[in-house]
């Protein structure tokens, strides 16, 4: 795996607004909001996609998924709602290959999805 972006985040060797930490996840504001909230988490352990997850990596992927829930809660725009959405590879909108997760809230996403 190759050292990306968010590893060199989470390491310290690059800024980033952190807006939660953990220590297994850390969460910092994305540089390219897509909302007025545009959060992403990340895990400290380094996945690529979440292809490269197995069932031994589900107790850190729900830690993931109530980081964020927790975290909208605190921010106090929990009840009004939020997207978090896990892009994968290039056809799925991935671009930085360390797996993580968009929380955005602030405004209504453009596509409803059932």
């Amino acid at each position: 795996m190759t050292d990306t972006l968010f590893d060199k985040i989470i390491r310290r060797e690059l800024p980033a607004d952190i807006v939660y930490e953990d220590d297994e996840i850390l969460a910092f504001r994305d540089i390219h909001p897509q909302a007025p909230v545009h959060v992403l988490f990340v895990p400290k352990k380094s996945f690529a996609t979440l292809n490269d997850c197995t069932a031994a990596d589900a107790p850190l992927l729900g830690r993931l998924l109530l980081a964020a829930s927790t975290w909208a809660r605190r921010e106090g725009f929990a009840d009004d709602g939020y997207r978090c959405v896990i892009n994968c590879n290039r056809g799925g909108g991935q671009t930085v290959y360390h797996l993580h997760l968009h929380l955005m809230a602030g405004k209504q996403m453009p596509e409803r999805m059932v």
